[in-house]
């Protein structure tokens, strides 16, 4: 044990505890990353380097495939296929005992009653050629006639009319169901004074069945109201047949205009 004072000469001072000592590792020093990603860079590079220096180079060939089973589609002959059909034994079947019989049967074939025979040419006469064109031509000959390129003229008389174009006095048709139910007595009808033509005047009447006239009623005019006027005077004073029931018809009033007495005059 030094117990020399410190401040005694020829003695060096004491150093403080820890100066001079070396310093020892440091807690989590090593290696850095990119020392590691080198070393695992150069493993993979001489992995490959290895692999292609002592790999095979022969292709690989797949093995024989064997004790393997293998489906196939059975026919109709089987006989164990035949054994699930329900209709075996209960219907006739193509491969039961009595195929062979109701199978196989003999048909006979009908006679041919065909009969041929080889054509028979009908003989050709020359003296029958052109017979029907000969027969056909004179029947169809063309008549020429005369060319008059200036006929005569042909001279016609005209016909007289034997009757007027107009009646010379008024006239008076029943038509409809009218018609067969005549008048007892015919009626006679005196001229219109008037300076034109009248149209004929149509008027619907009704009959009863005793023959008198219910209604009238005009169903064409005349163009002119006195002449209508007139028509149903003179159609409600009619009579006809008697009949059975009510009677529906037409008369028609054909008017002959003469002038008037007016005009004559002047």
């Amino acid at each position: 044990m030094n117990n020399a004072p410190a401040n005694s000469p020829g003695l060096a001072a004491p150093r403080p505890p820890g100066e001079g000592w070396r310093a020892g590792p440091q807690p989590g020093a090593g290696w850095s990353r990119n020392r590691w990603l080198a070393i695992v860079a150069l493993a993979f590079a001489v992995h490959v380097v290895l692999v292609f220096l002592f790999g095979e180079k022969k292709p690989a060939v797949p093995r024989a495939v064997t004790n393997v089973p293998l489906l196939t589609l059975a026919n109709e002959a089987d006989e164990l296929l035949a054994l699930n059909d329900p209709t075996l034994f209960a219907l006739p079947h193509q491969r039961d005992f009595a195929a062979a019989g109701w199978l196989n049967i003999q048909t006979n074939p009908p006679p041919d009653f065909r009969y041929t025979e080889p054509p028979r040419w009908l003989p050709l006469s020359a003296d029958g050629l052109g017979a029907a064109f000969g027969r056909l031509m004179p029947a169809n000959s063309l008549v020429n006639p005369p060319l008059d390129f200036k006929p005569a003229p042909m001279l016609i008389t005209p016909a007289t009319p034997m009757e007027p174009a107009l009646p010379p006095t008024s006239t008076m048709q029943i038509e409809g169901e009218l018609a067969p139910r005549q008048l007892p007595a015919p009626i006679s009808l005196t001229n219109w004074p008037f300076a034109d033509v009248l149209s004929p005047c149509v008027v619907q009447v009704l009959v009863d069945a005793a023959g008198n006239v219910v209604s009238t009623v005009v169903l064409k005019s005349s163009d002119y109201k006195d002449a209508d006027d007139k028509a149903l005077e003179l159609a409600r004073t009619l009579r006809f047949k008697p009949a059975a029931s009510l009677t529906i018809g037409q008369v028609t009033f054909n008017w002959h205009t003469v002038p008037p007495v007016n005009e004559t005059n002047r």
